[in-house]
């Protein structure tokens, strides 16, 4: 990259090494030279994630200062981490971080698996489960009773039907957030409702701020955008924001929109609480920033003992900073493509008057089927069976991969349809590359990260259980030991990313 978009303190990058002391090392390992095992330690920083791709690095003398080493030892860390592609630097600008040439993101791994094909391969790609019966019936012959009255109209409805605008302001309201109809557009899904939001806001070449990791068919939509993305690092576990790090980030790169999946994150599962996300509306008013809130696994917690959190707009009662997008497709069914957004009505306005120029409205039988799920109470009991259902897969497949994979490490989110794996220090791209040699799709960890970050992770979502869970933890065991003979991949490359 041409230039860093943030900063790592001297402090806060040795707090962060500081956690790597206590991993074991490799079976025969010796102690590497000080330079060796520093530059290593940051090398593993940055494919992890827990420091950002184009994050400037400290000064050597303010580093050395406060990892109590000498300059010297620094200084060969950072002239190793160049020649290795992981720093660049440039005179008067400083050294930021990088991922080499040649580590592109994986072109595999969570497009959709064509249904001829899942007998042979189990589909660990897509967070997404099969409709919730009978209920998806049920949605569309209400719908088809309601459509003859649309059937005599045009169909176009760029605002979306406003029957269901005033539905999902209802619900809004419900939840403690006054909300009018014209707050709300129906979009095709929450993609098409973010797509429209990054071209209103946020053109050609304007920096994005990301979670890191964050979704990835989102960051790829901001990529084709033209978006210059800045990652900022979640906190440690499923502990939502790292806010120090999202102050900063917001307040030195003035991002035009920042993007966060606050409810159940998409891949961590991590939930962010009250006052994270008080502080975060208050960071990016004062920075001038566009939140958008994704509220897509907002309704899919799985404990009972679960409290949720405010609404992210709750802490925007102006509504001058806080859009957010909310969708049928994780709750209900992917293939139920209504998503809306929430935001001020001058923002729906401008948001509706572009859309002439992209899809000109969603789908009316869609829109009327999800109307008769929330005027009905379908909704809540077709949710439900959801939850029971992610619930029992979640329960499922953790057990399946301790037993298989028992030195993959993870945390069970509370909520969501995902598990954030790390792979035991094999490479996440190569398990995927294996992964389909022996019948399972799994998306590796970079796909999830910006500029090839996260190699030793994957996400491994909710979709199975049972036998099947069983099956697919063995075909990834099955994965890891070809990964680990060396039979995938370049031979010459390390296969491992522990320090």
């Amino acid at each position: 990259m041409a230039e860093w978009t943030s900063a790592v303190g001297a402090a806060q990058l040795a707090r962060l090494l500081s956690s790597q002391q206590d991993r074991p090392a490799g079976p025969g390992s010796r102690r590497p030279p000080a330079y060796r095992a520093l530059a290593d330690g940051i090398r593993l920083l940055v494919l992890e994630g827990r420091v950002p791709v184009a994050a400037r690095l400290p000064a050597e003398r303010e580093l050395a200062l406060s990892l109590s080493v000498s300059r010297t030892t620094v200084a060969a860390a950072y002239e190793a981490l160049r020649g290795e592609g992981f720093l660049e630097s440039r005179r008067g600008a400083g050294s930021w971080t990088a991922v080499p040439a040649g580590n592109p993101l994986p072109a595999r791994g969570l497009e959709p698996l064509p249904p001829e094909a899942l007998g042979s391969l189990i589909d660990l790609g897509c967070a997404a489960l099969p409709a919730p019966e009978p209920w998806l019936t049920r949605a569309v012959q209400g719908a088809l009773e309601e459509l003859p009255p649309y059937a005599h109209t045009h169909g176009d409805y760029p605002a979306g039907l406003p029957a269901l605008r005033a539905m999902i302001a209802e619900r809004y309201t419900a939840r403690g957030i006054p909300t009018m109809p014209e707050q709300i557009m129906v979009t095709t899904g929450a993609m098409g409702a973010i797509d429209a939001i990054c071209h209103l806001f946020a053109g050609r070449g304007e920096r994005i701020a990301v979670e890191s990791p964050s979704y990835a068919n989102i960051l790829q939509l901001m990529r084709e955008a033209g978006a210059r993305l800045v990652p900022v690092a979640m906190a440690d576990g499923l502990t939502g924001w790292d806010m120090d790090r999202w102050r900063q980030v917001l307040r030195d790169a003035a991002p035009r929109i920042a993007y966060v999946v606050a409810d159940f994150h998409n891949p961590t599962g991590a939930l962010a609480d009250d006052d994270q996300r008080r502080r975060l509306v208050d960071a990016a008013r004062s920075a001038g920033t566009v939140l958008i809130a994704d509220e897509t696994m907002s309704e899919l917690w799985l404990d009972p003992e679960v409290r949720m959190p405010r609404p992210v707009c709750a802490f925007d009662p102006a509504g001058s900073t806080v859009i957010t997008v909310g969708s049928a497709s994780k709750a209900f069914w992917a293939g139920m493509r209504i998503g809306w957004v929430r935001a001020a009505p001058d923002v729906i306005r401008s948001l509706v008057a572009a859309r002439a120029y992209a899809d000109l409205g969603t789908p009316v039988l869609e829109q009327l089927a999800v109307n008769w799920l929330f005027g009905t109470g379908g909704w809540e009991q077709a949710v439900e069976v959801r939850r029971a259902q992610a619930r029992a897969n979640r329960d499922e497949l953790v057990t399946a991969v301790r037993r298989e994979l028992p030195a993959w490490e993870f945390e069970v989110p509370r909520g969501g349809l995902t598990l954030w794996v790390r792979t035991g220090g094999l490479s996440g791209s190569r398990l995927a590359e294996a992964g389909e040699r022996v019948g399972v799709r799994v998306p590796s960890g970079p796909r999830f990260g910006v500029d090839g970050a996260f190699e030793g992770y994957v996400r491994l979502p909710f979709t199975v259980g049972g036998a099947v869970a069983e099956e697919a933890a063995a075909r990834l065991a099955a994965a890891a030991r070809l990964v680990e003979s060396g039979a995938v991949g370049n031979a010459e490359a390390p296969r491992t990313f522990v320090a």
